[in-house]
């Protein structure tokens, strides 16, 4: 038989083998805590990956929303502005043949206004003033151009060429055709019927047809109208 010293005890045979087994000296097995740690990072790292998507999906609506103005902005129809000296001049135009047809008017109706006018065989303003021609539909012809340039002197103006308004456009159109038929056909009385020309109503003649042309030019430019930049 074995023999114990005084003082000692006996140690159970398997302590050392059960404490061995889950720990060594008292710490966690290797092998048993890298699973468990395997299995908390892929967890955090689940955790990490949802609200990375979430970020990304809200950075994603942001920067549509931020472009969305920009879309529909560049879409906004833009006015062609109609330059400052077409305005001026169309105006200027407009308010001299207004001053000679006024004059005109006035010729006709007072008997003491003599018109300026030399007299000779192929230049007799009083001779056209005072013909059957100087008539339409009954009407003083002098009186139908203060009545066509009193409606351009307002409607050549700057302030409503700035405007957009489309009824206003095709008047100004319809008004300058209109005008330029009837200057032909006065010019057509003067040289084969009359058989004189009025200075006075040549000079109405000219201004007529340049604002004929400029007017044409504007309408083909397309100033004071609204543009789509999507089909321009």
């Amino acid at each position: 038989m074995a023999t114990r010293k005084p003082g000692t005890t006996a140690r159970p045979s398997g302590g050392t083998q059960s404490r061995d087994k889950g720990t060594r000296g008292g710490r966690p097995d290797a092998s048993a805590t890298a699973g468990t740690s395997g299995q908390r990072q892929g967890k955090q790292a689940a955790r990490q990956g949802r609200p990375g998507n979430a970020q990304a999906r809200a950075a994603g609506q942001a920067q549509r929303g931020r472009t969305a103005p920009v879309a529909a902005a560049a879409v906004e129809p833009s006015i062609a502005a109609t330059p400052a000296w077409f305005q001026w001049t169309t105006w200027a135009l407009s308010l001299a043949g207004l001053g000679v047809s006024i004059y005109l008017t006035i010729a006709h109706f007072n008997t003491s206004v003599t018109l300026a006018c030399p007299a000779t065989s192929t230049v007799n303003c009083e001779k056209v003033t005072t013909s059957p021609e100087s008539y339409a539909f009954g009407i003083p012809v002098a009186v139908l151009g203060l009545a066509f340039y009193l409606f351009l002197a307002v409607a050549n103006s700057p302030w409503v060429w700035r405007m957009t308004w489309p009824p206003i456009r095709w008047a100004r159109i319809g008004s300058m055709v209109a005008g330029i038929v009837f200057v032909l056909w006065l010019v057509y009385a003067e040289l084969f019927k009359i058989g004189a020309i009025c200075l006075w109503c040549t000079s109405v003649h000219v201004i007529t047809f340049a604002l004929f042309v400029l007017i044409m030019f504007g309408f083909a430019s397309g100033y004071g109208t609204t543009k789509d930049p999507a089909l321009a």
